[in-house]
Formats: C-alpha cells, structure tokens, sequence
C-alpha cells in the first residue's frame, strides 16, 4: 500500500458540495489523497479549478474514452457525499449513465469500502423507493450515514455536512495502519505473533 492512501470523493447536485474544499483540507490532514468525482449536475454548480486546487488533483466529470488509461490510482476507499435521492435511486438500480454512478458501482462490485452520506429532503427520505434502494445498498455493504447525524440546517435553508464527523466515518471503515503496512511489514507481524 501507498504511504498516502486514495480516497475516491463522489458528489452530486445538494448544497453540502459547495464546502468540498473543507472535506479535502480535512482528508489530506488525515493521510488520505482525495480524488474528486461530480456528476455533471454538480460540475456546473462548482469551480472545478478551486476544487482540483483544494484537492490536489483535477477533478473528473466525464467518463473516459475506452482508449485512454485511467488517470487516477487505486481507491482504497470511497466517500460519496453528498448523494442525492436520484443518485441513490440509480445507484441502486445499477445504472451506470454517468463517471459518478459508474465509479460507484465498479468500486461496490470490487468491495472497495464506500461510506455514503446522503442529502435528501424529509418527504423524498420517505419515499419508498428510496427506502428499498437505501436497505439494498446496504445489504451490498455501502456503509451509509445518517443525514441527521451529519447535516446541518442554516439560515436560509441553507444546509452543511459535518465533515469531521465524515473523515471519521472513512477511517472507520479503512483503519489508516492497514493502509500504510507494506506487505512484507504486515506478514513479519504475523510471523512475529506465531
């Protein structure tokens, strides 16, 4: 493993995108190396050069030709925040009409650990679609987070994550000394404990 970490960070269209910058600042604080994900909805909501700045690296909206290589490395982990009702609808669905959707449904197949925090409106969260495909991905593993635990309402209407509480949630579900153990340091380990 990489003495930094990857962390794919997959956002959609809901107010907490706009302090993304945050998140990353937090991310990189903790050892992890944010790459961003929008959906085209919430690339047009956001200053792609501030976030590719914040994060370190560009931020990717379109899916790649079949002919060019993958830009980024291996996720070692994946927080898709914020997931709105119909990302989380498709997501379960399985469809795969955007990098977004894509990236999250390659990386739950590949059992790459995925924390999802949703922001949905009180009277969508209890739709019953959104029901069923909240309990199917967590069924699949999708470790989800309770928006009332993380989101915050502000004047306005105006809505936040608690980021912290998020990083935390990612660490949770990837414990940083798995990470940056070399192979060779973890067997040693188990040898030394035999």
């Amino acid at each position: 493993m990489s003495a930094s970490p990857v962390v794919y960070v997959i956002g959609t269209a809901a107010p907490p995108i706009f302090d993304w910058p945050t998140l990353f600042r937090l991310l990189r604080e903790r050892g992890w190396k944010p790459h961003p994900v929008l959906s085209p909805v919430a690339a047009t909501w956001c200053d792609l050069d501030e976030l590719s700045t914040a994060a370190g690296v560009d931020v990717r909206v379109d899916l790649r030709r079949p002919t060019e290589p993958d830009p980024w490395p291996k996720a070692d982990a994946v927080l898709a925040a914020p997931l709105t009702f119909n990302t989380i609808n498709k997501w379960a669905g399985g469809h795969n009409d955007t990098l977004a959707l894509g990236l999250l449904n390659e990386l739950m197949g590949e059992g790459v650990p995925i924390v999802a925090a949703p922001c949905v409106k009180a009277v969508l969260g209890s739709h019953p679609a959104y029901l069923r495909s909240c309990r199917l991905l967590s069924e699949c593993g999708v470790n989800a987070v309770d928006q009332a635990e993380v989101l915050v309402r502000r004047e306005q209407d105006k809505v936040r994550f608690l980021w912290p509480k998020l990083v935390d949630a990612v660490d949770r579900v990837v414990p940083q000394q798995a990470l940056t153990e070399s192979d060779d340091e973890h067997a040693r380990k188990l040898d030394d404990s035999t």
